[in-house]
């Protein structure tokens, strides 16, 4: 049985409760509001594990101009550049919003923001709170400040689980709660649920992460974008945590530098060194891996005792591990850590299923195109969830006319997709393992057990890689090295994927006799 939740039907209902779902929800306020959360307010979210900071062109040396530069550069061809410019173009506004809000930013002595570099930034720009816990600090003012605002309803332990529709419109959400299935009605949702790090073995993500927003996009009818481009980070904690801690790039960006078993500095010769974009140094660090290397961080001399104070979170990891960064060398590897894929979206957050706004990394905007820019994603996250919630908020609700809510999906369990994932849709990848992917993921999808809904996100990752015949950003073909031409960004719902997946199961099959 399905209890509807007439008492909140109509209010705009927010899936998920990091940066995005958390800015958005504030500045709906006073409009009355629904967060929706699996875990606790803000916990189990991407936003509050990141180290690094937001992306803020407001140094003295620096422009919103140099950072749009910056942003296109490590998109490799595929951002949109009218979209980079107006949401970089807001990172003061989106600084300020937060600070407004009770985040307190860090500051040098003579109280001027304290700006780090990382990689592929030409300045000194990204913004910290509390360190490299900037993440953590936002997200807990954040919550709080939720807390405080009487319009927000937040229902805890609340999963969502599919998207109701009226014809093509939203109608409301289907949640799983600890009492059992409930219905909200509503004809306006946003999606904020974060990455896909829990589709793989190796991630910096939260693992209960699996692209659910996506699948609860694509099973409505949303056109999905760029679905191929999965960043890993260059340098997680090489240790048997799981998921692996991260190693900031701003301690590369204090100067620590990557060397091999041998003591080699493999990337001295490259453009950028250690600060080269992270698609480069992650494929850098994988070919060491392959040849039966290893590879590590070294930041004795460039921060030594300097480390603990500079790195607090990072310096604990590593402790708990058994090393201690400012003597010893830190062992990494690259792990899952960002989707520049995601549910295709406008300006504004909209998608192409109407009432259905997507904000943060569940998006694709066109922001990060081949190749996110480090810190860039808090920053498109805060800008994102604040357009999102004004567009919202001047969309009149209309009624939600749910049709009749029967059955109850299965819990969604992404360990039969990991192994599967991890091995074909990695750094590297060419047809053979791409194919070998769609043949393994099909099947799940069809049984539409507790592997589907994961296994769909999976096998669209699949299927826009299959057709993307280059190298390009954080997509790389061992069969296709090179870059065609003309880049271009393509978009396809989960009905043409389908049909694609089934087209190639003949070829996959006919490479394996």
């Amino acid at each position: 049985m399905t209890e509807v939740l007439h008492e909140l039907a109509g209010r705009v209902v927010i899936v998920g409760s990091g940066l995005a779902g958390l800015m958005a929800a504030l500045t709906l306020a006073p409009q009355p509001t629904v967060i929706i959360t699996r875990a606790a307010l803000g916990a189990e979210t991407s936003s509050a594990w990141a180290q690094g900071g937001i992306a803020a062109s407001m140094g003295a040396d620096d422009s919103a101009e140099l950072h749009v530069a910056d942003t296109l550069a490590a998109g490799d061809g595929l951002c949109d550049p009218v979209v980079a410019a107006s949401i970089i173009a807001e990172a003061p506004a989106a600084i300020a919003a937060l600070e407004r809000a009770g985040v307190r930013f860090d500051r040098n002595g003579a109280g001027a923001l304290s700006l780090g570099l990382e990689a592929a930034h030409s300045r000194r720009r990204i913004v910290h709170a509390e360190g490299d816990g900037s993440g953590a600090a936002i997200v807990r003012v954040l919550v709080q400040a939720v807390a405080n605002t009487p319009s927000i309803t937040v229902l805890e332990g609340y999963e969502a689980r599919r998207l109701l529709l009226d014809g093509e419109r939203i109608s409301g959400v289907l949640c799983a709660t600890p009492k059992g299935m409930a219905a909200l009605p509503t004809s306006r949702v946003l999606l904020a649920t974060g990455g896909i790090g829990g589709l793989f073995d190796a991630t910096t993500n939260p693992v209960g992460n699996f692209g659910q927003g996506i699948a609860l996009a694509a099973r409505a009818g949303a056109f999905l974008a760029d679905m191929e481009f999965v960043q890993f980070h260059p340098t997680a904690l090489d240790s048997r945590r799981r998921p692996l801690a991260l190693v900031s790039e701003a301690v590369r960006g204090e100067g620590a530098l990557l060397v091999n078993e041998r003591g080699e500095r493999f990337m001295a010769e490259v453009p950028g060194a250690e600060l080269a974009p992270r698609d480069i140094v992650a494929r850098a660090i994988s070919a060491e891996i392959a040849r039966g290397g290893r590879v590590f961080l070294d930041a004795r001399e460039a921060l030594g005792n300097r480390f603990t104070a500079r790195f607090p979170v990072i310096d604990a990891l590593c402790r708990e591990a058994g090393i201690d960064p400012s003597s010893q060398l830190i062992p990494v590897r690259p792990a899952v850590h960002y989707h520049m894929g995601g549910v295709a979206t406008d300006v504004n957050g909209r998608s192409s299923v109407f009432g259905l706004w997507v904000a943060g990394e569940a998006a694709s905007t066109g922001l990060h195109g081949a190749n996110r820019l480090a810190s860039n994603s808090l920053l498109e996250a805060a800008v994102m969830g604040m357009r999102a919630a004004r567009d919202i908020g001047s969309t009149p609700a209309s009624p939600a006319n749910m049709t009749s809510v029967h059955g109850r999906p299965i819990v969604p369990d992404p360990s039969l997709v990991r192994p599967i994932a991890s091995r074909h849709l990695g750094v590297l990848r060419n047809a053979g393992a791409i194919h070998g992917a769609i043949a393994a993921l099909l099947p799940l999808v069809e049984s539409e057990g507790a592997a589907a809904d994961p296994a769909v996100v999976a096998l669209l990752i699949a299927v826009f890689a299959s057709l993307r015949t280059e190298s390009r950003g954080a997509h790389a073909r061992t069969d296709f090295p090179l870059k065609l031409k003309n880049a271009q960004r393509r978009t396809m719902r989960l009905s043409d994927a389908l049909e694609v997946a089934r087209s190639a199961i003949p070829y996959t099959f006919a490479r394996s006799a």
